[in-house]
């Protein structure tokens, strides 16, 4: 599985890249922050929410230390996306929220 830290993120997103970047993280979690710019749709909800990813897309998947993300990272890859994880999830992040 592939992993991008919380820094190397930021820095992406500071350049100006276009990032795909989903919270698996649940409701209570995301509302006290999340990336500028991430869709938030809880770990259990990714199965139902295949249809709305692109396979031809990448996309970075976000949560609280990185252990969900992992599991969301695991099964994407299953079932055919281009993810990555981003190890330390919201606790190393250091960027803006929103």
């Amino acid at each position: 599985m592939k992993e991008i830290t919380a820094k190397e993120l930021e820095q992406h997103l500071i350049a100006g890249e276009k990032l795909n970047i989903i919270d698996v993280r649940e409701e209570e979690e995301v509302s006290v922050g999340k990336i500028p710019g991430a869709k938030h749709i809880p770990l259990g909800q990714i199965p139902d929410h295949l249809d709305e990813l692109d396979k031809n897309e990448h996309y970075y998947i976000v949560c609280r230390s990185g252990g969900r993300s992992g599991q969301a990272c695991e099964f994407l890859i299953q079932n055919g996306y281009n993810v990555t994880n981003m190890a330390g999830g919201m606790l190393d992040w250091k960027g803006e929220i929103e």
